[in-house]
């Protein structure tokens, strides 16, 4: 982390839609992001999950959860307002501030005693996705910006839908394609499904599975479980038991989330590393770019319409991925209010005449592999390794 941050700030990265990284983004147990239309049941869903009610809770069949709550472990069953949980020591909420009082209003935090699996979970329960103007007009705030901004940081994304709403609205929609770059994580939920015949939920998750494939254009098929997250038990003979094998895979999966987590946050910082150097190279190559006395408007704005060309010669040049590379459209629009000339040179001083560069370089070839090394699990392959490679050095 002491290596990315002095690249982030020298380069302003963050104002690319990317947050400062913190401790918290670390040392925070595993985000799972409970998403879906309102009424689907992910309050429930946390209830069941949890044993018990959480601090803040409302439960209803028209949308009540109007706010994005954090569940976690804490000791006392307590509510925090948005703007305290973002400057809670240890919390990766920090970052969440750039959304400004209208959202912060609208998130909160609650914290609950005596729960085993908040001790290795934190829940993001969200408001339903609502169809028509309502999404969009009837918040104060940017949906679809705050959900990126848990989306990247997730662990677990779960979508549930309501067997009996099963109609995926245009702004539903949309934000199920927004997490088409995390399809990885993404479990899909088709919750309440002992409402109804085993005939008709097969023919139920048939329709849900075409919806998807519509919308999540992957080559692999989504996974799909079925449950009923509730207090109540099952009401339909005919199914219980599949869908109470279902209930425990998804359970299960949850299960091995904590265990996974360390992997997840060194993969998301090897993922951070490369994005930074790739922005930091690109930078660099649009300051040199720039004439030295005249026409700078000119030329800036020339690079900025051509960004597609700029991308396509740094890729060549320094033999980087496209899949680093930045959004263009956000890039262009974090750059048009930059002075060009200002632009941080990879061998300038606040660069340190490219130490910062070769630390990211360092990191991504010593120390994260060092880091990975500590995970349970793969320490014994990595001594393993080790040793074959002590082997081959004296053998040559």
């Amino acid at each position: 982390m002491n290596k990315i941050m002095p690249v982030e700030e020298a380069t302003r990265f963050s104002r690319f839609g990317y947050g400062l990284l913190n401790e918290g983004d670390f040392e925070s147990p595993p985000l799972v992001l409970l998403m879906g239309p309102y009424s689907a049941g992910k309050t429930t869903f946390v209830e069941h999950l949890l044993g018990r009610s959480f601090p803040g809770q409302r439960v209803g069949p028209e949308p009540t959860t109007d706010k994005f709550c954090a569940i976690m472990n804490g000791n006392e069953d307590r509510v925090v307002p948005g703007n305290a949980l973002t400057v809670t020591p240890g919390t990766p909420y920090n970052g969440l501030q750039k959304f400004g009082n209208n959202f912060l209003a609208r998130f909160e935090g609650s914290y609950v005693t005596g729960c085993e699996v908040l001790k290795n979970l934190t829940i993001i329960d969200t408001p339903g996705v609502l169809s028509g103007k309502k999404q969009s007009t009837g918040r104060s705030y940017s949906y679809a910006d705050v959900l990126d901004w848990f989306v990247e940081r997730s662990d677990m994304i779960i979508l549930l839908f309501d067997v009996q709403k099963l109609d995926i609205s245009d702004e539903m929609g949309s934000a199920i394609k927004s997490l088409e770059k995390s399809a990885d994580k993404i479990r899909v939920v088709l919750n309440k499904s002992d409402g109804i015949s085993h005939q008709h939920l097969m023919k139920v998750y048939g329709a849900l599975l075409w919806n998807l494939g519509r919308i999540i254009t992957t080559p692999e098929v989504t996974r799909v479980y079925l449950g009923s997250f509730w207090s109540e038990p099952l009401k339909n003979v005919e199914t219980s038991a599949l869908i109470e094998r279902e209930m425990a895979e998804l359970m299960n999966d949850l299960g091995i989330l904590p265990r996974m987590g360390a992997v997840r946050k060194i993969n998301d910082m090897v993922k951070r590393i490369r994005q930074v150097r790739v922005h930091a190279i690109l930078v660099d190559h649009l300051r040199n770019e720039m004439p030295s006395m005249f026409n700078k408007e000119k030329r800036k704005k020339a690079l900025l319409q051509d960004l597609p060309s700029v991308f396509r010669t740094v890729m060549s040049m320094h033999s980087l991925s496209y899949g680093d590379f930045p959004n263009i459209d956000k890039f262009r629009s974090g750059m048009e209010a930059m002075d060009f000339t200002k632009l941080p040179k990879l061998q300038g001083n606040r660069m340190k005449k490219g130490r910062r560069i070769q630390d990211l370089n360092r990191a991504l070839m010593i120390a994260i592999p060092d880091l990975l090394c500590r995970v349970p699990g793969i320490s014994k392959s990595c001594k393993l390794e080790s040793v074959n490679s002590k082997i081959s050095l004296q053998l040559s």
